[in-house]
C-alpha cells in the first residue's frame, strides 16, 4: 500500500456506519443565524455545500444550542422547542447539502451543546442580567482575578453568576439534548456529537462545586444524555462525544497537568467501558484559558512548539484502547483535532499513534477542498508524510503589518483580557466563513455550472487584520435579521457596535504582540 493511503482508508465506527477517509471538518463557531439564535439559513447551506463537494470522511456543524435561553454569542443554531415538519424542515436541507451528491459517503453529524454559565449577558438568549443555569453558582472567570480589575469588570459584565441547577433542571437538560438528537434523526442527519469540551462545567472542578452525586460521579449527566439518546435512536446512529483534557485542573504546573491527565484518562476509560459511544474529539482549554480559539501559529512559534496540541494525551489513549479494539470492535474512534496544518502533521499524527481520525477546523476554511487538494497530490505520486508546507498561510491579526508605534501610547490603558485575545482569531475565521458563503451564493445566482466550477477554489481575504476582523464580525450587513428590521434586533445591535469597541481595544496582546 502506498503511504499516502492512510488518510483515505475507510473508517468503520462501533454503530456500524463506514465513511470514506480520517479526515473530519470539526466543528467552529459560525454566527450565522439571527440573533436571537434560529434555524439554519442560505449562509449555512451555501458554506456547507463548500465542504460537501470534496468528500470530508465526516462533516460536524458548529454548535446547535439544545437551549435557546443559553447562546454563545447570540447568532447560535438552535434546536426547535417543538418538532414539527415546519421547525424540522431548515435542518433536513442543512443535512441533505453536507450529505453533498449521489455519490458522496461523507457522513452528516449535528453537534449538541448547553452553553451553561459560559452563556453571555444580553446575547445569550435571556434578559439581561438574568442569570443561566449551572452546575454551581460559580460565575464564569471567578478563577481569573489575578487578571486584573479591568478584566474582572469585564467578566461580570459579560457572564452573569449562574444559578446552581436543581433536579428538576438537570432533567430537562437531559430532555433538551434527546430533544436535539430526535431533530437530527429526524432531519435525516447521520449521528450526532456532545459538546463536552472547553469548561464543560459539570465535569470541571473549576465550575462544579456541589456537593450531591453530580459532584462525586462527576459523569453522571453525561451518561444519563448517552443513555437517554440511545433509547431513542436506532443503533447505527452515530454518537460521538468533544472531550476536553484541560477541564480537570485548577492549578497550573506539571503536577497539576499530571493529575489532570489521570483523571482526564480516568473518565474516558469510563466513557469506552459504556460501549454506547462512537469517536471520542480530544481538544483542550476552556474559555478561561482558551487556548482552543489561538491561532496555531501562536503557539507553535513559542519555545516548545505543539503542532497537534493534545496529541500526547490522546496516544496515551489511544495505547489503552489497543486492547479493547483488538478483542472486539467496541472501543471508540479518537478523533484528535488542533494544529493540524500541513499535510506531514496528518502523517506523524496516524503514525504516532495520536489518533485513528484527523479533526480539521480552521484550515477547512482556508482550503474547503482540502480532500480533492491531497487526492490530487497523492495521485501525482507526492510524498505527503513530508511535505511541512501549510496548507494556506494563516492570518497576522495585528492591526499594523510592521511595527507597533501608533499604539503604544494607547494599549497600556487597556486591559489584557485573554478571552478577548483569542476571540479576535475567532471573528477573522467567522469573517471568512462569510465570505465563502457568500461567495458561493453570488456563484449560484449569477454563475452556470461550468463557469461555478472554474472558480471553485477559495481565497481569503489576508487584508483583513484584527480591527477589520472584529468590526466585520460584529457590522454584519448581511445579518437575517437586519433583511427584516425590527426595532429589537436594532437596538441589540447597536449595542453591539458600542461592544466591539472595548472588545477590540481589549484585545491589545494578541493583536500587537509579534506571533
Amino acid at each position: 500500500m502506498n503511504r499516502n493511503d492512510t488518510i483515505f482508508t475507510e473508517q468503520l465506527l462501533p454503530c456500524g456506519k463506514t465513511f470514506p477517509n480520517r479526515l473530519v471538518k470539526v466543528a467552529m463557531y459560525e454566527h450565522l443565524s439571527p440573533i436571537p439564535g434560529g434555524p439554519p439559513n442560505d449562509f449555512h447551506y451555501e458554506l456547507y455545500s463548500a465542504w460537501s463537494k470534496h468528500d470530508w470522511g465526516m462533516i460536524v456543524t458548529g454548535n446547535v444550542q439544545v437551549s435557546q435561553q443559553h447562546l454563545t454569542l447570540g447568532r447560535d443554531m438552535v434546536v426547535p422547542q417543538v418538532l414539527t415538519n415546519q421547525t424540522i424542515q431548515p435542518f433536513q436541507r442543512l443535512a441533505q447539502v453536507m450529505h453533498g451528491d449521489q455519490h458522496s459517503q461523507s457522513l452528516a453529524i449535528m453537534q449538541l451543546s448547553h452553553a451553561g454559565r459560559q452563556s453571555s449577558n444580553i446575547l445569550g438568549g435571556r434578559l439581561p442580567f438574568v442569570s443561566p443555569l449551572g452546575p454551581s453558582a460559580v460565575r464564569f472567570g471567578h478563577s481569573k482575578r489575578n487578571e486584573g480589575v479591568i478584566s474582572n469588570i469585564f467578566h461580570r459584565l459579560l457572564f452573569q453568576t449562574p444559578k446552581a441547577m436543581s433536579s428538576a433542571d438537570i432533567d430537562n437538560v437531559v430532555s433538551e439534548f434527546v430533544r436535539g438528537a430526535s431533530l437530527a434523526l429526524q432531519s435525516d442527519f447521520d449521528g450526532v456529537q456532545l459538546h463536552v469540551a472547553h469548561g464543560s462545567q459539570f465535569l470541571s472542578p473549576k465550575s462544579n462545586t456541589r456537593t450531591d452525586e453530580y459532584s462525586y460521579h462527576s459523569l453522571l449527566l453525561l451518561s444519563r444524555i448517552v443513555n437517554a439518546i440511545r433509547e431513542v435512536v436506532p443503533r447505527d446512529f452515530v454518537l460521538g462525544i468533544k472531550f476536553n483534557t484541560s477541564d480537570y485542573s485548577l492549578f497550573e504546573g506539571s503536577e497539576a497537568k499530571v493529575a489532570q491527565e489521570e483523571r482526564a484518562l480516568t473518565h474516558l476509560r469510563q466513557v469506552v467501558s459504556w460501549r454506547t459511544v462512537d469517536f471520542i474529539e480530544i481538544s483542550g482549554g476552556d474559555y478561561e484559558n482558551p487556548e482552543f480559539m489561538l491561532n496555531s501559529s501562536s503557539i507553535t512559534s513559542a519555545k516548545n512548539p505543539r503542532q497537534a496540541f493534545f496529541a500526547h494525551f490522546s496516544s496515551k489513549l489511544m495505547k489503552e484502547l489497543s486492547s479493547v479494539t483488538s478483542s472486539d470492535q467496541c472501543a471508540p474512534l479518537i478523533l484528535l483535532t488542533g494544529g493540524l496544518r500541513s499535510p506531514a502533521h496528518l502523517y506523524t499524527a496516524l503514525r504516532s499513534g495520536h489518533a485513528h481520525l484527523l479533526g480539521i477546523g480552521r484550515a477547512s476554511v482556508l482550503c474547503p477542498n482540502l480532500p480533492t487538494v491531497l487526492k490530487r497530490r497523492r495521485a501525482a505520486e507526492a510524498d505527503l508524510s513530508s511535505d511541512v508546507t501549510p496548507f494556506k498561510p494563516e492570518p497576522d491579526l495585528r492591526f499594523w503589518p510592521s511595527g507597533r508605534e501608533p499604539w503604544r501610547c494607547i494599549r497600556k490603558h487597556f486591559p489584557k483580557v485573554k478571552l478577548i485575545g483569542a476571540g479576535v482569531g475567532m471573528a477573522w475565521y467567522v469573517v471568512m466563513i462569510r465570505r465563502l458563503a457568500k461567495e458561493r451564493i453570488r456563484r449560484v445566482d449569477d454563475q452556470n455550472g461550468k463557469k461555478f466550477e472554474q472558480q471553485e477554489c477559495f481565497e481569503p481575504d489576508y487584508n483583513t487584520r484584527g480591527l477589520g476582523a472584529i468590526t466585520k464580525m460584529w457590522v454584519w450587513i448581511d445579518a437575517p435579521e437586519l433583511q427584516q428590521t425590527n426595532s429589537i434586533s436594532l437596538a441589540i445591535y447597536v449595542l453591539m457596535l458600542v461592544l466591539m469597541w472595548y472588545l477590540y481595544l481589549g484585545s491589545r496582546s494578541f493583536l500587537f504582540d509579534s506571533h
